[in-house]
């Protein structure tokens, strides 16, 4: 690695009542991989809109390749080499994979792309990266993987030379996360940078070269990652000590709260299994399995076919989510911010919405018990706002997915399923929803638990069943788990 190409120099900036960024400076090599963390709320993604010129800061300066600004503009930082990839893909979904890449440049006359020079330059950039795809695709008919390449094609193919990667790796799976490691791999070799934002920590070890660590809107800790180890790394982003990763939890686990029998439907094709008071029962399996589908059909969301379902003994049909919600069966699901949010509204009508009945008397809504009740959860939840009419949209990931679990906590449920909580969240905030998650089997609750991460289902779970393509694998005690018997399971292996 060779001088620095990026300098962002005391970078500050304010919202009423939030101070976002506090004097905050970071550097970046040619060739280098700069892993930037932090919890939800930390400054990360205000520090990288200041860079991408989606944001102005109140102060500071930015050196990049040499030249000076005080602050950037969108088309300044594009022509500057800077590309973002972010969570939410910037595609069009009718459109190729090849127009997609090339959209906004010139590649044609003045309206229309010249499709045969798109495609040739679409496929040397592929065969760059060392994969495989068909310029001629619509992108709505990739895999969420293929579109994470499309975009850093998209990247290329503008000739970044800074890429920033945030939380690339969220929706993908563990094959998939190595051809990606890879092709970063290839990138830095070839001298661009990259600033790789993730809350997976094992990756930030894998792929990064050096740690740069935002709290509350302050930079307070830097490293070479040869000199880090994980505790270390977790006591600076917190600023305090986990020694459990999973706390633990000593629930006597109770009767049978919910019994499913041969269900088929939204793709998923005879399960069966049972849940019971106080327990934590894992849904295991590769992207694509079935285990949000299965969800959804348990929560109303999508047809059950046939089968039976049993709560509390009683037959229970799960004929739409106001049923589901009815019987105290509340569901997180997996895309918080669609699924799971309004996110124009504010964070007390986000809280209340599924109890509204309960609040209301004679049209009206009583006020005083609602907003009792908002910060009530608030506080118990310890969400960071500075109040309950903050739109949902304002709050950071980890923030967002306290609000959708405080509606849930208003219901009351009995039973509730987890469809991938800690997903794009902070190693802080993970822990505070796994307490919380122990504390609700304490009350005698029975969650149904979806993770991707091997690690957080075999530490959470008391027992899990394995899908592999809608089909039910297997069933493990928690004696049982080992991911190469999990993975097993998952790879369709009886």
């Amino acid at each position: 690695m060779s001088d620095n190409i990026l300098i962002m120099k005391q970078i500050t900036k304010t919202y009423p009542g939030v101070t976002a960024l506090n004097q905050v400076s970071i550097t970046l090599g040619k060739g280098e991989t700069l892993a930037l963390v932090g919890e939800n709320g930390a400054g990360k993604s205000t520090l990288i809109k200041v860079l991408s010129g989606a944001i102005t800061p109140d102060s500071g300066e930015i050196e990049l390749l040499g030249k000076q600004f005080h602050s950037m503009t969108p088309i300044i930082s594009k022509e500057m080499g800077v590309a973002v990839i972010y969570q939410e893909f910037n595609l069009m979904p009718t459109m190729s994979v090849a127009e997609n890449i090339f959209m906004g440049e010139h590649s044609g006359t003045r309206y229309f792309f010249n499709k045969k020079v798109i495609i040739e330059k679409t496929e040397e950039i592929f065969r760059e990266m060392g994969v495989h795809i068909d310029p001629g695709t619509a992108v709505k008919d990739l895999s969420v993987a293929y579109m994470q390449l499309v975009e850093i094609a998209k990247a290329l193919s503008r000739d970044a030379k800074i890429l920033v990667m945030d939380e690339p790796t969220a929706p993908l799976t563990d094959a998939e996360v190595e051809i990606l490691f890879t092709i970063i791999r290839k990138l830095k070799a070839r001298g661009i940078s990259i600033i790789y934002i993730s809350h997976r920590l094992n990756e930030i070890f894998q792929i990064a070269d050096r740690v740069t660590v935002l709290r509350d809107g302050e930079r307070v800790y830097e490293s070479n990652i040869g000199d880090l180890t994980r505790d270390i790394l977790i006591r600076h982003m917190v600023g305090r000590e986990i020694k459990d990763q999973y706390p633990k939890r000593e629930v006597k686990i109770g009767d049978e709260i919910l019994k499913v029998e041969h269900l088929f439907g939204n793709g998923d094709k005879d399960i069966s299994f049972s849940l019971r008071k106080g327990e934590i029962l894992g849904i295991a399996g590769l992207v694509g399995a079935g285990r949000t589908e299965l969800a959804r059909v348990i929560f109303g969301a999508e047809k059950m076919d046939s089968g039976r379902i049993l709560l509390d003994g009683k037959e229970y049909v799960p004929s739409s989510p106001g049923k589901a919600v009815d019987n105290e069966i509340g569901l997180i699901p997996e895309d918080r911010k669609n699924d799971g949010l309004i996110l124009n509204f504010p964070i007390k009508w986000n809280i209340t919405l599924s109890i509204l009945k309960q609040l209301t008397r004679m049209m009206f809504i009583k006020e005083t018990q609602e907003q009792s009740l908002v910060d009530k959860l608030i506080s118990d939840l310890l969400i960071k706002t500075p109040s309950s009419m903050q739109k949902a949209g304002n709050l950071s990931g980890g923030n967002q997915q306290k609000v959708v679990l405080a509606k849930w906590l208003a219901v009351k449920c009995k039973v509730l399923i987890f469809d991938e909580p800690t997903r794009g969240i902070d190693v802080g905030a993970k822990y505070e929803i796994y307490k919380l998650m122990n504390n609700l089997c304490e009350q005698g609750v029975g969650i149904i638990m979806i993770s991707s991460d091997m690690e957080e289902i075999m530490g959470m779970t008391d027992r899990m069943i394995i899908l592999s393509e809608g089909v039910q694998a297997g069933e493990l005690e928690k004696k049982e788990y080992s991911q190469e018997l999990i993975l097993s399971y998952a790879s369709g292996n009886k």
